[in-house]
């Protein structure tokens, strides 16, 4: 149970055979325990899992046995309210607010009843990768409170020296949030009723779909209630410096956030987005770099690039300003462009560099104009720098920096330098490739990535899906690949089943983060009726119909990517460019400050209706495939489509989007 971007954070702790527990749930397994600190949707391994209860029936011979619990029935969920059943007869009930939680119990009648408060507990990694935590010490009074209960205080630290409670500051502080939040009387039903007015009027009433589809509407707001769930607002709970300025943590990470869902979050969120540019300028200002990732108040681990370099270009050229201080924002990105993070804790899965922030890879960058394999994830990083340093041509020409605007626009072309003219799979030719540091070409197949993790050159994919990612230079990239018609060519076969390695499924991995942006890359080459029918493709084989989410959340990035599809249009980060597709029903957007983006659709009812024939934006007959961010989102706008069966002319005619690093 958690409210957007909430500090607690409530839910039970289930230990499987079958997997990581990474939030604390899993559908199957045992309960070991129910916690008020989680992530949400995230990968890698298990964070948190603490400030713990767990209720026990008759007597305790060794408390620190671990007693989890299998279910006795499905666990039920609603907003702000969440229900366990225990096989010891046991039923709990779950609801929170930004900084506590209430547990209520149900004990069987007569029964010796018991809670057990575990300062050792966490959530256990079983993946043997060496990430996860570790209990080192903590202690634990016992008293009573000024409402005269039963009460305890704690505090623990586990590995890396992260201090954890329901306050990072102190227990006075935290037992302040239960009596401002949770006041005496306070209910499981009267927290779970504030909960649903709070989700309501932050996130939920922001989209008012005119579909009465239960369907849709179960998939629309279910989504929509998964993207700010992260990050945390830990503001005035930084126990690292102080400052008047915001302050969020658990970003985990902008690798995964960047394409999707902080452009989203932009959308619908404005207020909360803005701070959240200030805390990463803030973090800088105190810990020397923004983060890629960062959590319990420590940035790492950076999978590829200094992609928050892209949030704050995709920030600022679409008016974010407030109380943003861009010169201290563009300095902290011209930090992550020059200056090599030391390497004060080697990563034992990629010991020849940082990867806690910044650029480990620098010195390559700045000296060969490329990444060798010299360093983990060559060519992950040269890519994801590539797109880096065009974020800060974005800045640095907003800010009238001329030089480093030329500058870093010449450096953001150097994913050319990555390219094997000469790789070759299945009948097409030229793909991102690693390089030595002589700058021979390594050889490796396109359809294969090794592992695809920490040591290798391709990070979590395929050098087939990594060679469409330089999405600022696109015009270039389709000149690589042979020209317009082996580009959309090249795309079919991405799609088409059999294709994959070893023959098997698709070189498209809707799932992961390399390939969200694949299916719209057909706009560029003039068939935005492909992208609509690729991108629905995916949807339709991996969205709703109790199937949950087709890949791991990702702090919510998988479900903003969903989310971009149902409006109808996709988002290009640093850029105010947005690709158009189709909406699957009218809508309105809530865009604060008085602002509403209005969308219609009109023409067949069919489910098949997903093809453009026509669309007006701001009544104006519109024949690109794409608008920018003034268009409709910077004073509100409407979009007025008319949608057919069939691929129109309008699909295919139009001026191109921009490729601004293409000469």
């Amino acid at each position: 149970m958690a409210a957007p971007f909430s500090n607690v954070r409530l839910g039970p702790d289930v230990t499987s055979t079958s997997g990581d527990a990474y939030a604390g749930y899993l559908a199957d397994g045992n309960i070991s325990a129910f916690s008020l600190m989680h992530h949400s949707g995230i990968g890698g391994a298990p964070k948190y899992g603490v400030v713990s209860q767990q209720p026990v029936v008759g007597n305790i011979w060794d408390p620190f046995s671990r007693r989890s619990s299998p279910r006795s029935a499905p666990d039920e969920a609603e907003v702000g309210r969440y229900r366990s059943f225990l096989s010891n007869g046991v039923s709990v009930e779950l609801a929170a607010s930004e900084n506590a939680g209430m547990i209520s119990y149900q004990y069987p009648e007569g029964s010796q009843a018991h809670v057990v408060v575990d300062l050792t507990h966490f959530l256990p990694s079983n993946r043997g990768l060496g990430t996860g935590q570790r209990y080192v010490n903590g202690t634990i009074s016992i008293g009573v409170d000024g409402r005269s209960h039963p009460s305890y205080m704690g505090s623990a630290t586990y590995n890396n020296g992260w201090n954890l409670g329901v306050s990072w500051i102190s227990p006075t502080k935290a037992c302040e949030f239960v009596d401002e939040e949770m006041p005496e009387g306070s209910t499981i039903e009267g927290l779970a009723d504030a909960a649903k007015q709070t989700w309501n009027s932050r996130v939920l009433s922001k989209l008012k779909a005119d579909t009465e589809d239960p369907e849709v509407r179960r998939l629309l707001y279910s989504n929509l209630y998964g993207m700010p769930l992260m990050p945390t607002n830990r503001t005035g709970e930084n126990p690292l410096w102080q400052s008047s300025e915001p302050y969020y943590d658990d970003i985990v990470t902008f690798w995964d956030t960047f394409r999707c869902k902080t452009p989203l979050m932009q959308v619908f969120l404005p207020l909360a987005y803005e701070e959240q540019i200030r805390s990463l300028i803030d973090i800088w200002r105190h810990d020397g770099y923004m983060p890629d990732g960062r959590s319990s108040n420590f940035n790492g681990r950076t999978q590829g690039g200094s992609n928050a370099d892209n949030v704050m270009a995709d920030a600022y050229v679409k008016g974010v300003t407030g109380d943003v201080d861009w010169n201290d924002g563009y300095h902290a990105m011209v930090k992550d462009a020059e200056v090599t993070p030391p390497n004060t804790r080697p990563d034992p899965s990629a010991p020849e560099s940082s990867t806690a922030q910044g650029r480990g890879a620098l010195p390559d960058w700045l000296n060969l104009g490329f990444v060798s394999t010299d360093y983990t994830r060559s060519v992950t990083r040269a890519v994801e720098y590539s797109v880096n340093d065009f974020a800060l041509h974005q800045v640095a020409k907003g800010l009238g920096q001329v030089d480093d605007a030329a500058k870093y626009l010449n450096r953001s072309r150097n994913w050319r330098n990555q390219w094997n003219p000469q790789a070759t799979a299945r009948g097409f030719t030229g793909f991102l490739a690693p390089r030595h540091n002589n700058g021979s070409f390594t050889g490796q197949d396109p359809l294969s990535c090794y592992g695809c993790y920490w040591p290798n050159d391709f990070y979590q994919g395929l050098p087939w899906e990594y060679s469409f990612n330089p999405t600022h230079d696109m015009r270039t990239l389709i000149q690589y690949m042979g020209g317009t018609n082996e580009f959309i060519r090249r795309l079919n076969v991405t799609f088409e089943e059999g294709q994959g390695p070893q023959g098997q499924g698709t070189l498209f991995n809707g799932k992961n983060q390399v390939s969200y942006t694949t299916p719209y890359l057909y706009h560029f080459a003039g068939r935005q009726d492909l992208s609509v029918q690729k991108s629905r493709q995916f949807v339709r084989g991996g969205f709703g119909n109790g199937r949950g989410l087709p890949g791991n959340s990702d702090s919510g990035a998988m479900q903003s990517w969903l989310l971009w599809n149902m409006i109808g249009l996709y988002p290009i980060t640093s850029q105010t460019t947005f690709l158009i597709g189709s909406p699957w029903f009218g809508m309105s957007i809530d865009l604060e400050g008085g602002k509403n983006l209005r969308i219609t659709k009109e023409g067949s009812n069919e489910e098949s209706a997903i093809y453009v024939q026509s669309l007006r934006v701001n009544g104006r007959v519109w024949n690109k495939n794409w608008l920018e961010w003034n268009d409709v989102f910077a004073d509100g706008g409407t979009m007025e489509f008319v949608l057919g069966t069939e691929p129109s002319r309008w699909s295919f005619e139009g001026e191109l989007p921009p490729s601004p690093a293409s000469e």
